[in-house]
């Protein structure tokens, strides 16, 4: 892998806190050929660290907005955007509608493809997609299929950048449990003992609106909508002040609704920088990757660590279950069973089905 920052040709996912600053960084530093995919629009509250946005923006296609932006600002950078804005799902169902509207060939187009999503789903996604266009010659992965990932997350103070050779290094799928779980209130808590703002809008949420149905009973809570964020925030207040908690604001009651983590804006800009430095290795070979993990924390001091993340699965199999007992269609070893059934990792989900039947 070696081009110039003009012939390569990068895909960067996600055009939100993160994915403006690898927008600005990867045009800066000399490349020319980039694409930008994302699903949402812009809301004034992005304004304070997207700053490819302004106020005039609000409600456009973030994707759009951005490309326009770039090309305008940097000349001989061209940026082609996919807005392709999504209807209904959850957060990280709606990013992979967006994402699975593209088949293999086009994501087969690009020579590297940068992350900057919040959607653990989405990334497990395009991590599944890279994988899925390796080839193999006799067992062997073909290097040349392999189009490196790399992928950046912020979550306040705290950030990490990784480089994914897919079918070479650790992925996405092997670092899951390095994902922080999702914060859930006990119900019996919000039901009958708040202590926190927090269980009193989560009761809002959970149980009287459901109860009430404020507008519709067919209406989901929409956290963009300024009705619905409003509503709740007051029955929220109301319910605070019965069991003297303080604290309960409209910007709390939209943070809990939309399942908001803050996010800071110099974090957004270190972790940019070390993707796209990655970005500009693979791209170039000027220096060896990063190998493959790092960790940023600032909300102490300055901290960063860079370390290897192994595979977890180091010696894969492949079984079906055939009339009640397991047959085996590749197991990595011993030697002699490997070599017989490495014919079967070039069959079609269809000759499996052959073999199975």
């Amino acid at each position: 892998m070696c081009w110039s920052n003009t012939d390569a040709v990068v895909c960067v996912s996600g055009a939100g806190g993160l994915g403006c600053e690898l927008l600005k960084d990867l045009a800066l530093m000399g490349f020319t050929n980039l694409h930008v995919v994302d699903m949402d629009t812009i809301d004034l509250s992005n304004l304070n660290r997207q700053f490819l946005f302004r106020k005039k923006d609000i409600s456009r296609a973030k994707a759009e907005v951005a490309a326009e932006f770039i090309n305008q600002r940097i000349q001989g950078c061209h940026v082609t955007q996919y807005p392709c804005l999504a209807q209904g799902g959850g957060v990280g169902e709606a990013v992979v509608v967006v994402i699975q509207d593209f088949d293999d060939e086009f994501y087969r187009s690009f020579h590297l493809v940068v992350c900057g999503l919040d959607s653990i789903v989405a990334r497990r996604w395009i991590n599944g997609m890279l994988l899925s266009l390796l080839c193999y010659e006799d067992g062997m992965l073909d290097q040349s299929s392999v189009i490196p990932l790399v992928d950046g997350g912020t979550e306040g103070f705290k950030g990490n950048a990784r480089v994914i050779l897919p079918g070479l290094t650790s992925c996405i799928e092997c670092t899951l449990d390095l994902f922080p779980p999702q914060i859930n209130f006990p119900l019996c808590t919000i039901a009958h003992t708040p202590r926190l703002p927090e269980h009193c809008i989560e009761w809002v949420r959970l149980l009287l609106w459901p109860k009430e149905n404020p507008f519709s009973e067919e209406t989901p809570i929409d956290g963009d909508d300024p009705h619905h964020l409003s509503w709740i925030f007051e029955k929220a207040q109301k319910r605070a002040a019965e069991f003297g908690i303080t604290g309960v604001t409209y910007r709390l009651t939209q943070g809990v609704v939309k399942r908001i983590i803050p996010a800071v804006a110099s974090t957004n800009a270190v972790i940019a920088a070390a993707c796209c430095t990655e970005v500009f290795k693979l791209a170039t070979s000027a220096c060896t990757p990063m190998n493959n993990y790092c960790v940023f924390n600032d909300s102490d001091g300055i901290y960063t660590y860079t370390y290897e993340q192994e595979k977890k699965m180091k010696k894969p199999g492949l079984q079906a279950m055939v009339d009640g007992k397991t047959k085996s269609l590749y197991l990595h070893s011993p030697a002699s069973i490997e070599e017989k059934l490495r014919p079967n990792l070039k069959k079609t989900v269809e000759d499996y089905m052959d073999i199975i039947v």
